[in-house]
């Protein structure tokens, strides 16, 4: 803009100079030409009138370096010249001043003298005897004059063309600094040139719809990623190229990114194995494609869908789920109906076979009994592990009533309900605390405390001990069982509250246990919001904590 008010106003400048400088010279030129046409009509009539009073006497005085005279008679013969000689001129009754005099007028005529040779100017005039008078004036004089004042002019004109220039790039500079100063942001509050008022205020109008679009563009995109954020899901999404045009926290999460990678940054920055890349390889080709992805210790599972749009592929979405905790379960119902399977299958065995062969009558008399024996033991180990398999599927449905219930008395009961199998084996139980109410379900409670009570007893040497007591303070309830007893190994401790698993399976078959007992302690613990604190050296003794929070419960819940 300011090269082009710059370059207007030298324009504007130059040309203003030029057509005053051509007016002034013209204007002095025809001044010139006017002053010489007046001197020389003066001069004419001067003459004519020498020639009246005097007769051709009077030409005859008349002498070189005057104004050029000439006597032409009415058919154009040149009579007398008083610069050249009238035998070597030709007839001039064609010249447009003789035709003018010759009607009556003064006849006068600008053009190039052939016999001079220069630019003249002629007038001339009918005397009363009808010859013509004429006079002629040499134009060189004015035209060299002119052409001195145009030198000058002309010097004059290039010092106020440089001038100009300087003024006009001030000038422009001085025009265009307030505009550059302009205030886009606030165009009200520009005091600037009254013509700009016009595209200030369409300005401010398109600066205002625009604010209220971003306004609202913002928002969407800040509920955009608010909702993205807030997904269990990692969602990306791509253009056509592989860029990231978005993506959610989850997404990096779940791919362990760190920091976050910027926008329009190829895909690939955030991994490149095979399956990944086969996968966006696909999608970018507008085919949906999915695979696995191993994140350290997770499992990913990957779905990608094309953006299509008038069949080119546009771009494409990337949607992360973690399914490491749904392969988990998998692997653990698989297992658990592989357990439950064995578990089952080996008592129902026992009890086929003595029950065949009593049925058959392949038994002695004398051993019927302890057949019979053998048969309601295996079937108490079947009904205690179909009830426990009962216990922890309705531990995982949590669908139990809760109440205030006094743990101290609770566990006293279970103790007593232990205590003839601790005689058994020469175990003796003690048990310490203070009264210490919580909200739960006494039956889950129960179980818990019998189960854990069991293991000490099962687990431990005849003649041990086992020290149950119960314990409070501001913030817990604790509820714990010690033994003496054989002890966890220390590789084995983070598994023993899986379903089925048994440290030592040959004594856990003595000891006819279901290898469900300290699952269910842990789905109660589960259900009850209470943590499980085992300590054990790996050789000898065990002691199991349960750790209840303290007034975490309302009287009465439904789960």
């Amino acid at each position: 803009m300011k090269r082009i008010i710059l370059i207007a106003l030298s324009f504007l400048s130059g040309f203003s100079i030029v057509i005053t400088a051509v007016l002034i010279h013209f204007s002095i030129y025809w001044g010139f030409s006017q002053r010489m046409k007046r001197e020389a009509a003066t001069e004419l009539e001067f003459i004519r009138a020498g020639i009246e009073a005097a007769g051709m006497n009077y030409l005859n005085r008349l002498t070189t370096g005057q104004p050029r005279i000439t006597l032409i008679s009415p058919d154009g013969t040149v009579l007398f010249d008083n610069e050249y000689d009238t035998e070597n001129m030709e007839n001039h009754a064609e010249r447009a001043e003789v035709q003018g005099a010759l009607t009556g007028k003064t006849g006068e005529n600008f053009r190039f003298s052939e016999t001079q040779g220069k630019q003249a100017y002629y007038r001339a005039v009918m005397l009363n005897d009808g010859k013509i008078l004429r006079i002629s004036v040499n134009m060189d004089t004015i035209i060299d004059s002119a052409l001195g004042i145009l030198q000058l002019t002309m010097a004059i004109v290039l010092v106020i063309f440089i001038c100009s220039i300087i003024i006009a790039s001030k000038i422009t500079r001085l025009i265009v600094k307030p505009i550059n100063a302009l205030n886009l942001e606030k165009p009200e509050d520009n005091d600037i040139y009254d013509e700009l008022s016009p595209l200030l205020s369409r300005i401010k109008a398109q600066n205002d719809q625009l604010g209220s679009q971003i306004a609202e563009l913002r928002k969407k995109q800040i509920e955009f990623q608010a909702i993205t954020d807030n997904m269990r899901e990692g969602l990306l999404l791509l253009d056509k190229e592989g860029h990231i045009l978005s993506s959610n926290q989850t997404a990096l999460k779940l791919l362990q990114v760190r920091p976050a990678p910027r926008e329009n940054k190829n895909v690939l920055f955030l991994r490149r194995d095979e399956p990944f890349r086969l996968v966006l390889e696909k999608v970018l080709n507008g085919i949906p494609a999915e695979c696995l992805l191993s994140a350290q210790s997770s499992r990913l599972r990957l779905m990608a869908s094309p953006v299509m749009d008038g069949g080119n592929t546009q771009g494409a979405v990337l949607l992360l789920l973690d399914v490491t905790e749904q392969e988990e379960r998998e692997r653990l119902r698989r297992e658990f109906s592989a357990n439950v399977s064995h578990e089952l299958k080996t008592p129902l065995t026992v009890i086929s076979g003595y029950a065949e062969i009593l049925s058959q009558g392949l038994a002695k008399p004398d051993d019927a009994p302890d057949f019979g024996a053998k048969i309601y033991a295996e079937s108490r180990r079947l009904l205690n592990l179909i009830n426990d398999i009962m216990q922890l599927s309705h531990l995982d449905e949590g669908i139990l009533e809760r109440e205030n219930v006094n743990l101290y008395s609770l566990v006293s009961g279970v103790v007593e309900r232990a205590a003839p199998i601790a005689r058994s084996k020469n175990i003796q139980i003690s048990l310490e605390g203070e009264n210490a109410v919580i909200s739960g379900v006494p039956q889950v409670l129960q179980e818990m405390a019998f189960n854990l009570l069991e293991n000490s007893i099962k687990y431990n040497n005849t003649g041990g001990k086992v020290a149950v007591s119960i314990t409070q303070d501001e913030k817990t309830i604790r509820l714990c069982v010690a033994d003496n007893g054989f002890g966890i190994p220390l590789a084995e401790q983070e598994r023993v509250f899986e379903r089925f698993y048994r440290v030592d399976k040959s004594r856990n078959t003595e000891n006819g246990g279901t290898g469900l007992g300290l699952s269910i302690v842990k789905h109660g613990a589960q259900l009850h919001d209470a943590g499980i604190d085992l300590e054990s050296n790996g050789i000898s003794g065990c002691k199991i904590t349960l750790i209840f929070a303290a007034s975490r419960f309302p009287a009465s819940r439904s789960l």
